[in-house]
Order: structure tokens, then C-alpha cells, then sequence
């Protein structure tokens, strides 16, 4: 999350063409899909997909004769209706049939289509968080790349299934479905539901039967194909698999290994139990976007294998796997009606990190997530964007940091209004009623006033149909006369309603306050016996809030000691190390938090920990000796060793070479950038007994010291990270370390490190698309191409012409 946070710093400054916005309803039910069956096979030759269709379908209210399916590039071989062939246009993307008769609503009828589909011909854009749509991928197809698996899969959100089979491609469907898929025998297939049976050809393939008797939307369809391991676990009787690359399988439960708890925590919370037949999750190459939420079958990007020596760090994609699991309660049992709708998926999907890691962690794991994703929507320059909004220039302009996470942040607002057994028991009526069914924001407001008895219009209003967030000033003005205080709160730019929690500290005596905001100025007058040491504003920091709310340093420093929120820590702190030169106190407060309960506190205090005149702090120094040695959290391990190399100190030697040895990654890497800094020769000499895989592991600490050392035969490796250390870093001294490294690739004639940088130009610029990276690759590989016209290359030739096809994928 970090990453993207520094990423919006640096990119959200460029300008966005205005364009017009125009009004979205949910798409209007004419004819209802009720089954879906697909025989498929595949043409890795062109990269397409051979299928017969049988859809049943009926009118939704109105009697019709005509029936209009999406089907994007295909070519249509033949059309029947109830077995007999149909009269069909097929132009723009639609397939209209002309039914045998006119039929009413009930009445049932079946369509059969033949066809081939065709992905790579699909026109139709991706979105900021799924960045290509043609619905149908084959990966190395024709095993032409010795670093790939050759692959195929799907991606149907938002209107991309019917890429590979006609449909009513709509989020308000709902079908039942059968697939036949036939592949290779040497590959593993997944779809949604359960395997049926396996048959196996003549001819070296075999056909897979895949069925699923509950309805879901069309874009929840999905097929995987490939060669897998399939590592199997279970929860309450069904089958819970994962499906990674051969090479990860020792690691699999380690990554995807919390989901059956998961399902038992999400099945108690909502009150409904996992409502599908199975749970599989695969990891495929070259994905477009982080994860997707298939029905019983969800797809993960390439960045979910991980590592033992990472996982032992974090499960970066712990939050992820959550995430989509959610979603078959919020997002598959009961589907948003339209895309305008979005957030009634998405929050929810997002807002189940939090409550996850609430359960699975504590308080302080979940409140530093959701400050995190807070922090993603105030920086991404989208406070004129409405949660729920019918007006939009493209439906996939909804899948941005508003959908995900400031719906996630009013969810949580919400909680706190209702109470938790409100809030909890609104969601379980949400889900029953309308079960594999669609439903909208309104509905959610629906259930939630049915079970509280509030009226809750005030509250979607301004948060659901209204822009922007809470922007307040506080003051304060003391009578001590009356022996009162009164709080003055002055909103900007717009006035919302909303509980506030007031915490007024009396040495170490805390009095709450509730109070009612409603206008511009608000002012609340409370007693007191002596000036407060602190008076905590949104005590329980539920509000999606800017709150300018001067203290002073032995304001902050109370706070640090004495309010219990992971926030109150955080802010005190950051507060707190400003003054760490000047103000003991600010320093003792700072080692006090090298010793916080909580880990990233006490990273946050070992980055910032300021060791000027080092033998003036050996009591600091001795605490983050300790914790380079005895933390349980191998992050601050690593952490802490960072600061003890920065201290240059020879005694530290042993201590890095045990580091080397270490399980972690982040340890690994901390004790080889702390070892070079003391010694040199026994950091290369160490380094050179890393193996290939380890290294691509250790990517800044490797990378600072071939840099350090101008090692240019190390180029194609550094070209590989060189990004990151420009962009995904504040620090100056960083970024200008890695701006000339740039500058040395940039002029090269080393042809796999220009190939390195271009890719990786083309995955970030995709990735971080909606912080317009792609404009700042385009404009760097410009300058690249300009810096080997004036080279004596004697391949530059080739060279631009990699780097000029890297501009065009980023365009087009």
C-alpha cells in the first residue's frame, strides 16, 4: 500500500482530459438468462477458442419475438431456436435472433450457437484496476517463451465473458451453467462449480465436464487451463483448493492456507454459511488486474506466490485472499444491478480486510490497513467523484480508490453509527433477501433501517449520493473561572452530519463526550477542573476526516503515553520525532516507541530514531540492538538492523553475518546492505554466494551495492529495480542513486538490460495507470530513445526498436 501511496504523490499532478459524462441505468431486462451450457475447445495456433452455446432464456415481463446477445469478435457459424435453425444479424458486437414465435414471460426457449471466438481481435478498453478486456488470454500459446508456462484464462468483469461465449452480458443476470471444456491431457482445467467427470480422447486431450447448479452473473464465469499444481485442503466438507505453478507447491497453504478459517469467519459474521459448492484459487502469468472474484473459482496475479523467505515477513496477498473471498457473500450471492452500483461489491470486498484482520490480529493490525486505505483516497485526487454515481463517462471509470476504498471507510462510519449487532444483523437480512439475486445501494439502506429502526437517508445522502469528506478546524477556548472548556468545530467548503467522540484527559482521568455535528460551527462546552493534557478529537477514529487540530509537543506526547488507538500512537509519534534534536522528551518518547506492542509502530520509530552524537544514546542504541536480535516480527529485525549499519560500527560485523544466514528476506537483505557499509570485501564476497533466486529476492539491498560498486556487468539485474528505487522512495539520496544507474542503461548497448527496463516501464506504467504513470514511461522511454540516437551504438537500431515497441504497448 505504501508503494501506491508514493506513487500519487509523485503522478496525480498530471492533468486528466475532461469528458463527458452521461447517465447509466441499470441495463434494461428484456429477455432473462435461467441456463447457460458451453462446449469449448481451443486454437493455441491463433489463439482462439472453438464453442457451441445453449442458452435457455425467457421473457423478463413483456412479451417479445427478438432476442439481442452480446458476442464480441466472433465469427457465428450457426443459430438455432428450440433445434431448428434461426434467421441472425450479427454486426457490432451483437448477435440478434429472430425467435420462432412470440413468447411470453414463463415461457422458455433455447438457443443454440456455433462460433469462434476471437480475443485478440476484441476492441474494447480495460479500467484503472483491470487493464485490458478482450475476456479470453492465452499465455505463450506456442510455448515460444522459455519464461512462461503456456496458459489460458478468463476475465469477465465488467462486460468482457462474452468475448468467449454469446451472453446477456449484464450485471443484473443471473444463470446456472454447464462447461465442456477440452484441453491437451497434459494440462489441469478449473471453472466455476464442481468437476463432474473427466473423458479422455482418442486424439491426446481430454474433455472436462464442469457444472454449477446455483446462478451467478455472466462476468463470474471462468476458465483456467494450464499446467498446475493442485494442493488440496477443506472446510466443512467441501473441497478448498489451490492451483499454483509447480514450483510453489511446498509453499501453497502457507500463502492461501487461512482460507478455510476465513470461510468459518465470514460464514459466522454474515450469518450465512459459504453458499457455493467448492472454493479453488489459482495463480496464473501476465494477469490484468490483482484478483478477481469467479464464483467458487478465483484467479490471482503472478504476485501471489511468494517465497518462504518473504512469507516469513508478511503474506503480502493475506489481505487480497479476504478480499475475494468476501465478494461471494457481496459481489456473487447477492451482485450490484448496474456498474453505477459498484460499491455495494467492492466496499464490502475491501471493507472484509479490516474486519479479518480485526478477528485474526487485533485492533491495531485493522486500524493501521484501513488508515492506509484512507490515506490511498485522500491522495488519489477524487473527492468530486459520488460513491454510488449513475454518471459516468465509461463503466469501468468505477473501479477506482472511491468504489474500493472510500466506500470502505464510510462502511466502517457506518458500523459505528448502527453498533456492531445492527450492522452485522443488516447484513445477514441484505444477503437472505436478496440471494442470488442483484440488488443497490438504496436496498442496503432498506435492510439496515428495517433491523435498527433509523432513518438512514441523512447518512447515505451526504455519503453514498454525495461527494467529498469531512474537512473540519478545531479550537479551543478555556474559562477557568466556570472551570469549563468549550470545543469550537468549523467545517470547510462543505457541512456534514456526524457523531463526533470527544476524549478530554485530566492528567490521566478520561472523560468521553458524544456530540451531534450538523453546521458550519458547531461549539460544545464541557467541565473541566484543570487545563485538559489533551483533548483527543474523533477519539475512536471511525470518521473519514481531515482534522486540522493544533497541539503541542507535551500534547503529543501524552497522547503517545496514554490514548489507546493505533492512530493516537502514529500521529503522536510523527508528531514527536520533529523535535527529537531539541526536546528530550521527543527522543525518550521515540525510544519508548521502539518497545510498542504493535510492529509497525516500532518500525516507524526505528526509521525516524535520530542517533546523532551516538554515544550521547547508548540506552537507544542497546534498544535496537535488542530488537535486531529478539524481535518476534522479522521486519523490525530488519529494520533495526538498518539502523545499526548506518551507525558504521565494526562490532556489528557478527552480528550482519548471522543476519545473512537468516530464513528472512527482509533480514537477509538488511544485514548485506549494513555489512557493506562496514566492510566491503565481505559483503561482495558474501554476495556472491547468494544464489540467483535469493538475489531476485533482495532487490534493494543487491541493487544499492552494484550501484555503489558501478558494476556494469550487472546491468540487466539492475534494470530490473530501477524503477522502483526512483519512484516507490522518498528518499533523495535514493532516488539520485538510482537516476544515474538509469542514466548508465539508458546510454548502453546491453540489450537484455534495455529489454529489463522497457518491460518494467510497460508493467508499471500499466499497473499504476490511473496515477498516470503510463504518460511519465512514455515520456521516459522517449528520452531514452533520444539518448541512443546519440550514442555510438553500433546496435542501437535495435535497441530503439524495443524501446519504441514498449512506448507502443503503453499507448495503444
Amino acid at each position: 500500500m505504501k508503494k501506491i501511496v508514493v506513487l500519487i504523490v509523485l503522478f496525480v499532478t498530471f492533468s486528466i482530459n475532461a469528458q463527458v459524462k452521461t447517465y447509466h441505468p441499470e441495463r434494461e431486462k428484456i429477455n432473462n438468462l435461467i441456463h447457460t451450457k458451453l462446449k469449448v475447445d481451443f486454437n493455441f495456433e491463433k489463439s482462439q477458442l472453438n464453442g457451441e452455446a445453449w442458452i435457455t432464456l425467457t421473457p423478463h415481463f413483456y412479451p417479445t419475438n427478438k432476442l439481442v446477445l452480446d458476442a464480441k469478435s466472433f465469427k457465428i457459424n450457426e443459430v438455432k431456436v428450440n433445434h431448428k435453425k434461426a434467421a441472425y444479424n450479427y454486426s457490432n458486437n451483437e448477435l440478434t435472433i429472430e425467435l420462432d414465435k412470440t413468447y411470453k414471460r414463463g415461457e422458455e426457449y433455447l438457443i443454440y450457437v456455433n462460433y469462434i471466438a476471437k480475443p485478440e481481435e476484441v476492441i474494447q478498453k480495460g479500467s484503472e484496476n483491470i487493464t485490458d478486456a478482450k475476456g479470453l488470454y492465452f499465455i505463450d500459446p506456442k510455448e515460444e517463451d522459455p519464461e512462461k508456462p503456456t496458459q489460458i484464462w478468463t476475465q469477465g468483469e465488467t462486460e468482457a465473458s462474452s468475448c468467449w461465449f454469446p451472453t446477456i452480458d449484464a450485471p443484473n443476470q443471473k444463470t446456472s451453467q454447464e462447461i465442456y471444456m477440452t484441453v491437451p491431457s497434459k494440462y489441469v482445467t478449473l471453472s466455476n462449480g464442481t468437476l463432474i467427470n473427466q473423458t479422455d480422447n482418442k486424439d491426446g486431450t481430454r474433455t472436462d465436464y464442469w457444472a454449477m447448479d446455483e446462478k451467478h452473473a455472466p462476468y463470474l464465469f471462468f476458465m483456467g487451463v494450464g499446467d498446475f499444481s493442485i494442493v488440496k485442503d477443506t472446510w466443512n466438507g467441501l473441497n478448498v483448493d489451490y492451483y499454483v505453478e509447480p514450483a510453489y507447491k511446498d509453499v501453497a497453504k502457507d500463502i492461501f492456507g487461512t482460507t478455510p478459517e476465513m470461510m468459518t469467519f465470514f460464514s459466522n459474521l454474515t450469518g450465512i454459511p459459504y453458499p457455493w459448492d467448492k472454493y479453488s484459487q489459482i495463480v496464473v502469468r501476465d494477469y490484468v488486474s490483482g484478483a478477481m472474484e469467479n464464483t467458487t473459482a478465483v484467479v490471482h496475479g503472478e504476485d501471489a506466490q511468494q517465497k518462504k523467505g518473504q512469507l516469513i515477513d508478511a503474506n503480502e496477498w493475506e489481505g487480497t485472499i479476504a478480499h475475494e473471498l468476501f465478494h461471494h457473500w457481496f459481489g456473487d450471492l447477492v451482485t450490484t444491478e448496474s456498474w453505477a452500483n459498484l460499491t455495494v461489491n467492492e466496499s464490502f470486498a475491501t471493507y472484509s480486510v479490516y474486519l479479518w484482520y480485526e478477528y485474526k490480529y487485533g485492533a491495531d493490525k485493522a486500524a493501521a490497513h484501513m488508515y492506509n486505505d484512507i490515506q490511498t483516497y485522500m491522495q488519489s485526487g477524487s473527492e468530486d467523484k459520488i460513491l454510488v454515481r449513475f454518471h459516468y463517462h465509461d463503466k469501468e471509470d468505477m473501479f477506482d480508490t472511491v468504489s474500493y476504498h472510500k466506500g470502505n471507510a464510510i462502511l466502517h462510519m457506518l458500523r459505528d453509527v448502527l453498533g456492531d449487532d445492527a450492522f452485522f444483523e443488516s447484513l445477514n437480512l441484505y444477503l437472505t433477501t436478496h440471494k442470488f439475486g442483484t440488488a443497490e445501494a438504496h436496498d442496503l439502506r432498506l435492510a439496515l433501517e428495517k433491523v435498527s429502526g433509523k432513518d438512514l437517508n441523512w447518512f447515505f445522502n451526504q455519503w453514498y449520493y454525495g461527494n467529498g469528506h469531512i474537512k473540519m478546524d478545531v479550537t479551543y477556548d478555556y474559562n477557568t473561572i466556570n472551570k469549563t472548556v468549550t470545543v469550537n468545530i468549523h467545517q470547510k467548503e462543505k457541512v456534514f452530519k456526524f457523531p463526533l467522540a470527544i476524549d478530554i484527559y485530566e492528567d490521566k482521568t478520561k472523560v468521553r463526550h458524544q456530540v451531534w455535528v450538523d453546521a458550519t460551527q458547531n461549539s460544545y462546552t464541557f467541565p473541566i477542573n484543570q487545563i485538559p493534557k489533551l483533548i483527543n478529537i474523533d477519539a475512536k477514529h471511525v470518521l473519514l476526516a481531515e482534522i486540522n487540530d493544533k497541539k503541542s509537543l507535551e500534547n503529543y506526547i501524552f497522547q503517545f503515553n496514554n490514548a489507546p488507538h493505533y492512530l493516537d500512537r502514529r500521529q503522536a509519534l510523527e508528531a514527536v520525532i520533529k523535535h527529537q534534536q531539541t526536546e528530550k522528551e521527543a527522543l525518550n518518547t521515540v525510544i519508548k516507541a521502539l518497545n510498542d506492542p504493535y510492529y509497525e509502530i516500532r518500525v516507524l520509530a526505528l526509521e525516524n530514531i535520530d542517533l546523532f552524537q551516538k554515544y550521547n544514546k547508548r540506552e537507544a542504541i542497546a534498544k535496537i540492538e535488542n530488537l535486531a536480535q529478539n524481535d518476534p516480527k522479522t521486519l523490525v529485525k530488519a529494520e533495526a538492523l538498518k539502523v545499526l549499519g548506518k551507525l558504521v560500527d565494526p562490532i556489528y560485523k557478527p552480528l550482519f553475518e548471522r543476519g545473512l544466514e537468516s530464513e528472512s528476506f527482509a533480514v537477509k537483505g538488511s544485514s548485506l546492505i549494513s555489512l557493506y557499509q562496514i566492510d566491503k570485501n565481505a559483503a561482495l564476497t558474501n554476495l556472491e554466494k547468494i544464489s540467483d533466486e535469493v538475489k531476485n529476492n533482495l532487490p534493494d539491498a543487491v541493487t544499492t551495492i552494484y550501484i555503489n560498486e558501478k558494476d556494469k556487468t550487472k546491468l540487466p539485474y539492475i534494470a530490473k529495480n530501477v524503477l522502483k528505487g526512483m519512484f516507490l522512495t522518498q528518499n533523495q539520496r535514493t532516488q539520485q542513486m538510482y537516476g544515474e544507474a538509469f542514466k548508465w542503461i539508458a546510454e548502453s548497448d546491453n540489450k537484455e538490460a534495455i529489454e529489463n527496463l522497457s518491460n518494467d516501464f510497460v508493467k508499471l506504467g500499466l499497473q499504476y495507470k490511473k496515477y498516470n504513470f503510463d504518460k511519465m514511461a512514455v515520456n521516459m522511454l522517449n528520452q531514452m530513445v533520444y539518448m541512443q540516437q546519440q550514442a555510438n551504438n553500433t546496435n542501437k537500431e535495435e535497441l530503439i526498436l524495443i524501446l519504441k515497441t514498449a512506448m507502443a504497448k503503453l499507448i495503444e
